[in-house]
């Protein structure tokens, strides 16, 4: 129907994200767009699902690793749905777990009434109304999403609650077993308010970058060289995963980006260090509060949990400390969001009632959860009688020798074993290890034995278990009640909790932000409305790092200055005053002259304002908003695509055209390199005159290109296409180190093109070319790729014939080459040919002296050459 509908599970966060109906495009690039953001373990789809979508999903599913199953379509009904949707908990439930007055129930109890009435009040007072609850669930479901007219979302969130069931009941989700199912929210996916990267440029852009382990026994994966790497100097691994989605899921809200970069500004303040130092030393005692949090409330919280929510308490408590100190903060939204959600008395109640209750040291020693003395008096006592059972034990076990003969055994322990009770202990008798078997005396009842004692009961034994009992297990049973009630005080806090969590991973990005923009001197850009980009001095911000100098750049770009637009700024520029706006920029210059850092280091610019609310690295930016990034850059080739590099190419220009907006950027490099020459240049200039053709519509595009015939007259006309056209700078040298003029045509190796009237430049050899790096208005037609060979290792036979053939080819004297395979002879004979040839091109047939030598007329002779 061209509809899609989407939910998906998050076991990490317990969230179910939707995406209400939607249209989808006959590509089905928003599926592969949701399949790869949310990374999926599983996906499940209808039977009944577009064949050409089951494919996409498919060829995902083989590529990732993913698990993909195709349910009956009688799963995915949007009625059943809505029913799974109206029993989930955090919606039947109300604050307080109120469900009615217990009035009824005690009139009934007082009359005595007895039967279906009294039970059914008895399970509400228990339970609740299953008609309160579905009333509550379907009011408040309006609150999370607005699902009565996406009949495609409510379907695909049955079929979802329903696989959680089964892997629930069969235990297979990985480290959840039971609780599986704990869904606490509902979130919805706008992919209005989130910029569209796929993976192809996240891959490109080098976003993120895994490396293999050092030991080859070892299959974990290390971040390498990346922008999230440079970044991440979050202290919590909940910052950590909020760092990873911000790069995965942009937001386009020009509120938010201004509010983070604002953050970042405040605290890259000098008087704001001992504060921001303050702050990073107690984000680091907060771990993974809500999987503690979550574990406590299932039953299954360890020593460590309790340990993890009590460090949490006096972390956060500090943390409002921090930031009360922190110098012209105190309109930074996130200060105010976490000063909001801290509540000091309530921390302070949470850390009070933990430290009050947990023996920590006993905890630690004993490996289980152990409660402080004077807590419970019953559990007092039952301790102090444990701790004095030694003493009682050896009174008993020398009444009992008393009346056990001495062949019998030579010595006699009365013992406790938890579950079994108090035994008396013997040693092993040889003779008992015969068919004889073991003698029992009289009045004892044989338990078990090891090799080297035996074990019984005797009425001693039954009487201390039922005065004294199984001490151990009752100790361990009170315990794991005062437990279980201490978890029932913290629940009220969990909302609380949480939200303090996600405002501390919050405080961690921005703080991590904050040091990247100290360390590496980043500056906070101009967000503003509109498709803009204009940038003075940019630095790539990965190969910045890699290199002694980096040489800066300036860009200028703008969205919807096609074919018969134009864009006056309506803000003051800084750049270069011979750059002007357009919407696309074309960039050509020598082989490894930088065009592809220019093109990267544009578009990381644009996303680490935008993606990661942070500074970038630039002597200033105004920028707009983008919705969208593609690139042509990298091809991930794989025996496993039934596709080759260039289709593989094809697919990403595709994927750009058909879904570029004005708002969008696409980097464009070297593309059509993968074919014919002539081929690949005519999909090149296709694709650039088809951009320039939208108009207003027209995307900002930056292009790299070593096809230089299409800079001509009806192509790409340097003259007449509102196109910024740049080339990166080289300098020649001589092999002694002098400055080769290459301005004027007169100059060694100069030549001058007589069809496109291009001037060109064929390298001569003993020069040196030095890449400068840096970019400048106009074309470069000419790539060098001589000099590069050299540069960078070919043999020097190799690149002398490859420069020689260069020089042919520019010359138009290819023909030069067939001399080479001729004798001797074969050369005399040749050039006598060409004599002949070139007098006889050399007369005049049409004269009269021509005539008279031929004896013919001269419109008879010519009519007979004509037809010789």
């Amino acid at each position: 129907s061209g509809r899609l509908g989407c939910a998906y599970y998050d076991p990490v966060t317990c969230v179910v994200s939707v995406l209400e109906d939607c249209r989808e495009a006959g590509h089905y690039d928003m599926t592969k767009m949701l399949v790869e953001q949310s990374s999926p373990r599983v996906i499940i789809t209808s039977s009944k699902s577009d064949d050409a979508c089951i494919s996409v999903l498919q060829d995902y599913a083989e590529a990732a690793g993913t698990i993909f199953q195709i349910r009956p379509h009688k799963e995915f009904v949007p009625a059943k749905g809505r029913e799974r949707l109206l029993t989930l908990k955090f919606l039947t439930e109300l604050e307080g777990g109120v469900y009615g007055s217990s009035e009824a129930s005690l009139e009934s109890s007082e009359s005595g009434l007895k039967g279906a009435y009294n039970f059914m009040q008895e399970r509400k007072q228990t339970s609740g109304d299953p008609n309160t609850k579905r009333w509550n669930a379907t009011i408040r479901l309006a609150n999370f999403a607005s699902l009565e007219s996406a009949p495609l979302c409510l379907s695909s969130i049955g079929a979802l609650i329903d696989f959680l069931t089964r892997e629930r009941a069969a235990e297979e989700l990985e480290h959840d077993g039971l609780e599986a199912l704990d869904i606490q929210s509902i979130e919805v996916l706008v992919l209005d308010k989130i910029m569209h990267i796929n993976a192809d440029a996240l891959y490109s852009l080098q976003v993120f970058e895994s490396e293999n382990h050092a030991s080859m026994h070892s299959e974990k994966t290390k971040e390498g060289l990346s922008l999230f790497g440079i970044f991440n100097t979050t202290r919590t691994t909940l910052g950590r995963s909020l760092l990873r989605t911000w790069l995965l899921r942009p937001s386009l809200s020009l509120e938010v980006l201004k509010a983070r970069h604002t953050a970042v500004e405040c605290f890259l303040f000098a008087e704001s260090t001992p504060a921001i130092s303050a702050l990073q030393t107690h984000l680091k005692g907060i771990t993974n509060v809500p999987k503690a949090v979550k574990a406590l409330k299932s039953g299954k919280g360890t020593a460590n949990d309790w340990q993890a929510l009590v460090k949490f308490t006096y972390h956060s408590s500090l943390l409002c400390d921090a930031l009360s100190e922190l110098y012209h903060c105190e309109n930074v939204e996130i200060v105010k969001t976490l000063t909001c959600v801290v509540n000091l008395h309530s921390l302070k109640e949470i850390g009070n009632a933990i430290n009050k209750t947990i023996d920590w040291e006993e905890s630690a020693e004993m490996e289980r959860i152990c409660i402080r003395p004077h807590i419970d008096e019953e559990l007092d006592n039952r301790k102090h009688a444990y701790c004095g059972i030694d003493s009682v034990l050896s009174k008993v076990a020398q009444q009992i020798s008393q009346s056990v003969p001495v062949e019998y055994a030579t010595s006699l322990n009365v013992v406790y074993f938890p579950q079994l009770g108090f035994l008396i202990t013997v040693p092993m008798l040889e003779e008992w290890t015969s068919d004889a078997g073991i003698k029992v005396l009289e009045g004892w009842s044989f338990q078990f034995s090891s090799e080297s004692h035996v074990y019984f009961k005797s009425k001693e034994m039954h009487d201390m278990d039922h005065h004294i009992g199984d001490l151990h297990s009752a100790i361990v049973d009170r315990e794991i009640e005062i437990v279980q009630e201490l978890s029932e005080k913290i629940v009220p806090f969990h909302d609380s909790i949480i939200s303090i969590c996600d405002a501390c991973a919050e405080l961690d990005c921005l703080l991590a932000f904050a040091e990247a923009a100290r360390s590496f001197n980043y500056i906070r850009p101009q967000m503003v409305e509109g498709s803009v980009m204009d940038i003075v001095q940019g630095r790539h911000p990965l190969q910045e790092l890699a290199v002694d100098a980096f040489v800066p750049n300036d860009a200028r770009l703008v969205g919807g200055a096609g074919f018969g637009q134009s864009y006056v700024p309506d803000h003051a520029s800084n750049a270069a005053d011979g750059l002007p706006f357009n919407s696309v920029v074309l960039c050509t210059g020598a082989n490894a002259c930088g065009k592809s850092v220019y093109l990267k280091q544009v578009a990381l610019i644009q996303y680490m304002a935008q993606v990661m609310r942070s500074f970038v690295p630039a002597e200033s930016a105004t920028l707009g908003i983008v919705d969208k990034i593609f690139t042509r850059i990298q091809t991930k080739e794989s025996v496993s695509k039934v596709q080759s590099a260039f289709m593989i190419d094809l697919s990403q220009v595709s994927l750009a055209l058909r879904n570029c907006t004005s708002r969008s950027l696409i980097l464009l490099d070297e593309f059509g390199k993968g074919t014919i020459s002539t081929d690949g240049a005519g999909l090149f200039c296709g694709v650039v005159r088809h951009l320039l053709n939208r108009g207003a519509d027209c995307p900002m595009v930056l292009a790299a290109t070593h096809f230089h015939e299409v800079f001509r007259k009806g192509l790409l006309d340097p003259d007449t296409l509102p196109t910024t056209f740049l080339h990166m700078e080289v300098l020649f040298t001589t092999s002694s180190g002098d400055l080769i003029d290459t301005d004027g045509l007169t100059s060694s190796g100069m030549f001058l093109d007589s069809e496109t009237g291009h001037r060109s430049r064929v390298s001569v050899p003993g020069e040196r070319i030095t890449y400068l790096y840096r970019v400048a208005p106009g074309l470069s037609y000419v790539s060098h790729a001589t000099q590069c060979a050299a540069l960078y290792g070919l043999p020097h036979r190799i690149v002398a014939r490859a420069r020689y053939v260069s020089e042919l080819l520019a010359m138009y004297e290819l023909g030069k080459l067939l001399e080479e395979q001729m004798s001797e002879k074969e050369l005399l004979d040749l050039q006598e040919a060409e004599k002949v040839a070139r007098r006889f091109l050399e007369w005049d047939l049409t004269s009269e002296e021509a005539a008279h030598q031929t004896g013919c007329e001269s419109k008879t002779c010519t009519n007979s050459w004509s037809r010789n």
